[in-house]
């Protein structure tokens, strides 16, 4: 565990609560204090294994390159955004996207992209080689193929940030069976550093910190 933030992630008091925080224009209605934003972990999974102390291994700052898989409307990637460097923004669902263009206008370094996480080829054309971390929030079978299948982006010493959705799996079987047959898929091409259950903020949600075996 530990309790390193991100530069640019703060723990402020906001509205008389201490909060994790990113400076950036607000996008979901979070609560504000003057230009710093509320990071809420109960509708952000990468927040809650922030605020849960798991050590992510972001660094902050302008040379850091993240690749976000399920950027949803952008609630989280635009904190990512807030405190990274180039942030490439993976979404499928056209709706969504719409927000997530929203989010990117004051966000020089987001790069929205309606694509399918599952088929990173559609996209490698965009997403620079080594990012330093990949996060991963996909409501979809398959979650740990999708991580394999991006580790083709992630430098050798980066990260993989994913948040398992169990119900996303299978809703009739057990959380703990759904986890351990992730990670032992994970680990054919990651190394599993941490991982968390992510209650109370997320029910029936894992996280897990990898970085790339060496090939």
């Amino acid at each position: 565990m530990s309790d390193d933030l991100p530069t640019g992630v703060e723990r402020r008091d906001i509205q008389g609560t201490d909060r994790l925080a990113t400076w950036g224009e607000p996008v979901y209605g979070e609560p504000t204090d003057g230009e710093w934003r509320a990071w809420n972990p109960d509708r952000s999974k990468l927040g809650a294994m922030l605020e849960s102390g798991m050590d992510t291994g972001l660094a902050g700052g302008a040379d850091e390159t993240v690749l976000y898989l399920g950027a949803a409307s952008g609630t989280t990637v635009s904190h990512v955004a807030d405190f990274a460097g180039p942030t490439y923004a993976v979404e499928f669902a056209p709706r969504p996207t719409r927000d997530l263009l929203s989010a990117a206008e004051s966000r020089p370094r987001l790069f929205p992209l309606l694509a399918d996480a599952r088929k990173p080829g559609s996209y490698a054309h965009v997403v620079e080689a080594d990012v330093d971390a990949i996060v991963q929030d996909v409501a979809t079978r398959g979650q740990a193929r999708v991580a394999l299948e991006n580790r083709r982006f992630l430098a050798d010493d980066g990260r993989l940030l994913l948040a398992v959705k169990a119900r996303s799996e299978d809703v009739t079987r057990d959380p703990a069976d759904v986890f351990a047959d992730v990670r032992e898929e994970l680990a054919e091409g990651y190394d599993l550093l941490e991982t968390e259950r992510l209650e109370p903020y997320h029910e029936d949600h894992l996280g897990i910190v990898a970085r790339p075996l060496e090939e």
